[in-house]
């Protein structure tokens, strides 16, 4: 009867038809690629100074691991979702649509998005204008309101200061939280160079968003996946392409790529923690409040994440490439995660 009882409060708590009679005594997170080798870092060492299992990192790309984050609570979904955009509204909905109603946002710092290639190639000075024309599928014509099929193939098409070679660039898919900071950040900081695009942000939102963030797909973009490691390989193979991934992946692998100058700033520690540098962005994890007393570990895996050792100005993290938050922004996000503060959008 004691046995009974139990599995019946395991099914109101987690779900009904969501629960193992053994329960699962791991945590799992899914998610962000760029995020993938912070958490990995903290899971082995939480696995390794604590009586608790090592956490299952996957890397699944923001947008997949909302999906399955978001699909409801209980022991086959996860604990855990890494993200390298803020969830979206659209997202939270969906969770709470399904029974994810606490939902714990953790922001751990900042990560640039650089623009890469094979250290012993070509040195890159962008504008994100030149990223804009570069990739994106339409551009603007000769008179305002008028756009033309990207005519673009070599770089000094798009500036004379360029290189004459073929624009080839390797990047993300629509899934990853890093195309979508990419393209809000660098596309659409270009675009709003031209006027007539700029005033359609008010006048016009859709085609807006459309004009500025629509990535062509004639071949000059390449996606190339999740794997962020498998873009630097790739570029060892091919000099001539741009790789497209977060700053992490640059800090760790500087003996193989470089980073290229955008608007004149290179993508560097200071500079994107001092925000000079322009394709910036917040990264995230969330965490499901349901599941802190159920999965063993997580109350202590989030206060190994949030600690000064980890994501403080000395922390080990910052030796993976993270930017840390200043001091009162860490006080804050510290405080939330001891609270399980829920997320309000």
């Amino acid at each position: 009867m004691k046995k009974v009882k139990a599995l019946i409060f395991c099914a109101i708590v987690f779900g009904s038809g969501q629960v193992s009679a053994d329960g699962r005594d791991y945590i799992t997170v899914v998610g962000s690629s760029t995020v993938y080798p912070f958490a990995t870092v903290v899971a082995e060492r939480f696995g390794k100074s604590t009586q608790f299992k090592t956490p299952k990192i996957e890397s699944t790309g923001t947008g997949g691991g909302m999906k399955l984050f978001c699909k409801s609570t209980g022991v086959n979904t996860p604990d855990i979702t890494n993200a390298s955009r803020r969830i979206k509204a659209t997202e939270l909905k969906m969770c709470q649509d399904n029974g994810v109603t606490e939902v714990v946002e953790v922001l751990i710092g900042y990560d640039g998005i650089v623009i890469a290639n094979d250290i012993k190639a070509h040195d890159f000075s962008l504008t994100r204008k030149d990223l804009f024309l570069a990739l994106a599928k339409e551009i603007p014509g000769d008179t305002d309101g008028e756009l033309v099929p990207n005519p673009y193939t070599t770089w000094n098409q798009v500036n004379p200061e360029l290189p004459n070679t073929k624009i080839e660039v390797l990047g993300p898919p629509p899934t990853s939280g890093t195309r979508d900071a990419f393209v809000e950040l660098a596309m659409e900081g270009g675009c709003k160079k031209f006027d007539w695009i700029k005033a359609l942000k008010s006048s016009d939102k859709n085609r807006y968003k459309t004009v500025c963030h629509t990535v062509r797909e004639d071949g000059a973009y390449i996606e190339a996946g999740e794997n962020d490691n498998l873009i630097i390989q790739k570029l060892q193979k091919n000099p001539n392409a741009l790789g497209i991934f977060g700053f992490s992946f640059l800090d760790q692998n500087s003996d193989l790529v470089k980073g290229s100058l955008v608007d004149g700033f290179p993508p560097e520690f200071e500079t994107i923690s001092s925000g000079e540098y322009p394709v910036s962005r917040p990264l995230y994890f969330y965490a499901k409040a349901a599941h802190a007393d159920k999965i063993p570990g997580i109350r202590e895996f989030l206060a190994e994440f949030t600690s000064e050792k980890a994501m403080g100005e000395e922390g080990y993290l910052t030796d993976k490439g993270l930017i840390p938050l200043g001091e009162e922004k860490y006080n804050e996000v510290y405080q939330g995660v001891k609270t399980l503060k829920s997320l309000e959008l």
